[in-house]
C-alpha cells in the first residue's frame, strides 16, 4: 500500500477509510482471537486494568486512567498506538492528517477539487500517530484548539474574516490520532469546557468561526485522585463526555514488584556481571515501598510511586559496585549494609505528612527499611515475641549469648569480601541457625543472610545496632552496662 502515491491509486486498491476507534477495536479483537498480549511488559494488571481497558476500547470509548503516581497509566496510553495499523493514507503536506477519501479542511477539499485522483498521497506511520500534552495551568484554548494567526493573515494577504488564517492547536494536528492529557484536573476548568464540544460531537470552534471540523481523535485522560482535593477538579459535564473511567493500582504483592523493577531499571553491563543480587535483598528492597505505603509517616493520598524501588535498585547496586571498586574486589555481593546507599533514592520520593516532616526524611527512610526488615524477617526465621516466659529456651539464645559475653561486633564499609566473611563467620551461632531454617540456601546468599539475622534481631530489640561514619556496630543492649557493674 505504501506505493500509492495518488488518490486515484488509493482508490483502485479499494482501500476502505475508518474511523481511529473502529482500528483499535478492529486489531484488538484479532489479538484478542490470536492470545496476543497487547500491553506487554505491564505487570499486576492481567486480571484488573487490562481487562477494563480492552472492554472501553471495544466500546470506542473515550478513556480516563485514574491513579496515584507510579501506576503506569502514561505507559499503557502509549501502549495503543500498538493497536493501530501501521500506516494510513494522508493528503500530502494537510496539517490535520486529512484522510484522502474524506477530506474536511478546505486545504485538503479544495486540492482534490483542483487535481481529482492526481492528488498527491503520503503514508502516516503510527508511531507518529500518538501526540500528548501535560496539563499545566498555563495551557491556553489557542494551544490545544487553535487560533487567529495574524503573520499569516499578512503574508497571504486575507482578511480575518478567512478561515485560511487559523493556526490549528494541538488536538485538530492530532487527528486520525491517539491524544493523551495527562493530569486532567491541573488544566484550568474553561479549558476543559473547550473539550465539550470536541468529545461530544466530534468538532471544533475557533474564535467564532462557522466551521466545523469533525475530528477523528482517541482521547485518553490521565489523573491522579489526589488532584481533585489540592490542584483542581474535573469539571462533571467533561467527565459526562468521557466514556471510561478505569481505576489504576500499585503492584498488589512482591513478586510483582520486583518483576517491574527489574524490567525497568536498565542496569549497566558491568553491574549484571560482578554484582551478586540474593533474592533476599530483592525481596527486602520492594518491601520498602510497601511499609511506605502503609507508613504513618508518609502521606498515603500522594502515593508512592514504583520508580522508588527502580531508582533505589540502583543505588543499592551502585553502592556495592563502589564498594567493590575502593576495595579492589571484581566480584561482590549485595550486603544488608549498602542499603544505606538507597536513602536518597527514597527521600526523594515519598511526601511527608507533618510528623514526617518532623522527624525528618532521613529518619523516615531508615524506619521503612528497618520495618521492612521486621516483616520479612518470621518469613526466613522463627518468629521474635514480644513478650516470653521468663527462662524460656528461643533459638537465638546462643546468639545473644554470645554477644552478651563479647565486646561487641563490628562490620566497616570499607571491608573487602574476604574480610567481610571472615569477620561475620567469626560468629558461629549464626551457622547453626542458617543450618536449621535455611538448609537450602544458594552459597553466595549465605553472607547476606547472615548479616539479615543480626539486623533482625536488632529490630525485635534482642541486640542494640549503631550507626557511625565507618560502619556498623552490633552488641548486647545489656552485657555492656553489665559488665561495667
Amino acid at each position: 500500500m505504501k506505493n500509492i502515491k495518488t488518490l486515484g491509486e488509493l482508490k483502485q486498491s479499494g482501500y476502505q477509510s475508518k474511523s481511529i476507534k473502529d482500528e483499535l477495536r478492529g486489531n484488538l479483537i484479532e489479538n484478542i482471537k490470536n492470545k496476543v498480549n497487547t500491553f506487554e511488559g505491564i505487570h499486576g494488571y492481567e486480571n484488573t486494568v487490562i481487562p477494563e481497558l480492552e472492554r472501553a476500547i471495544l466500546s470506542r470509548h473515550n478513556i480516563n486512567l485514574l491513579g496515584l503516581r507510579g501506576q503506569a497509566k502514561t505507559r499503557l496510553a502509549r501502549m495503543m498506538v500498538n493497536l493501530l495499523d501501521e500506516y494510513i493514507p494522508i493528503v500530502e503536506g494537510s496539517e490535520i492528517n486529512d484522510d484522502p477519501l474524506q477530506p474536511i479542511s478546505r486545504f485538503a477539499t479544495e486540492l482534490i477539487a483542483e487535481k481529482g485522483d492526481d492528488t498527491p498521497i503520503a503514508w502516516l506511520h503510527r508511531d507518529e500517530r500518538f501526540a500528548e500534552k501535560l496539563a499545566t495551568p498555563d495551557v491556553t484554548v489557542a494551544d490545544i484548539i487553535g487560533d487567529v494567526d495574524p503573520i499569516k493573515a499578512a503574508n497571504l494577504k486575507l482578511s480575518y474574516a478567512d478561515d485560511r488564517v487559523i493556526h490549528y492547536g494541538m488536538i485538530p494536528r492530532a487527528n486520525r490520532c491517539i491524544f493523551v492529557i495527562n493530569e486532567l484536573p491541573d488544566l484550568q476548568a474553561r479549558i476543559q469546557v473547550a473539550l465539550f464540544n470536541i468529545l461530544q460531537e466530534g468538532d471544533i470552534q475557533i474564535r467564532g468561526f462557522k466551521l466545523r471540523l469533525p475530528l477523528d481523535i482517541q482521547f485518553v485522560f490521565t489523573a491522579n485522585p489526589e488532584d481533585y482535593t489540592n490542584r483542581g477538579s474535573i469539571v462533571t459535564p467533561l467527565k459526562d463526555r468521557i466514556g471510561s473511567q478505569i481505576l489504576t493500582h500499585y503492584p498488589e504483592n512482591v513478586d510483582t514488584a520486583r518483576t517491574i523493577t527489574a524490567q525497568e531499571a536498565r542496569l549497566d553491563a558491568r553491574q549484571s556481571k560482578t554484582i551478586h543480587i540474593p533474592d533476599l535483598a530483592k525481596d527486602l528492597l520492594e518491601q520498602i515501598s510497601f511499609e511506605a505505603r502503609e507508613s504513618e509517616y508518609v502521606d498515603v493520598k500522594s502515593g508512592v510511586s514504583a520508580r522508588m524501588s527502580i531508582t533505589a535498585f540502583q543505588n543499592l547496586l551502585s553502592t556495592a559496585e563502589r564498594r567493590s571498586l575502593l576495595a579492589g574486589d571484581k566480584n561482590t555481593a549485595i550486603r544488608l549494609s549498602d542499603f544505606v546507599g538507597i536513602i536518597p533514592a527514597i527521600t526523594g520520593k515519598v511526601e511527608l505528612v507533618y510528623e514526617g516532616e518532623q522527624e525528618g526524611a532521613d529518619y523516615v527512610a531508615n524506619t521503612l527499611l528497618e520495618n521492612a526488615i521486621k516483616t520479612l524477617f518470621p518469613r526466613y526465621f522463627p518468629k521474635i515475641e514480644k513478650l516470653e516466659k521468663q527462662d524460656a529456651e528461643t533459638p537465638y539464645d546462643d546468639l545473644i549469648s554470645w554477644f552478651f559475653n563479647g565486646e561487641g561486633f563490628e562490620l566497616l564499609d570499607t571491608m573487602n569480601d574476604e574480610q567481610y566473611k571472615s569477620k561475620l563467620d567469626e560468629i558461629k551461632p549464626l551457622d547453626a541457625l542458617l543450618a536449621d531454617y535455611q538448609p537450602d540456601i544458594e552459597k553466595e546468599d549465605v553472607y547476606f543472610e547472615k548479616e539479615f539475622i543480626l539486623w533482625g534481631l536488632a529490630q525485635f530489640k534482642k541486640l542494640s545496632k549503631y550507626r557511625y561514619s565507618e560502619g556498623l556496630k552490633f552488641q548486647d543492649p545489656y552485657g555492656s552496662y553489665i559488665s561495667g557493674l
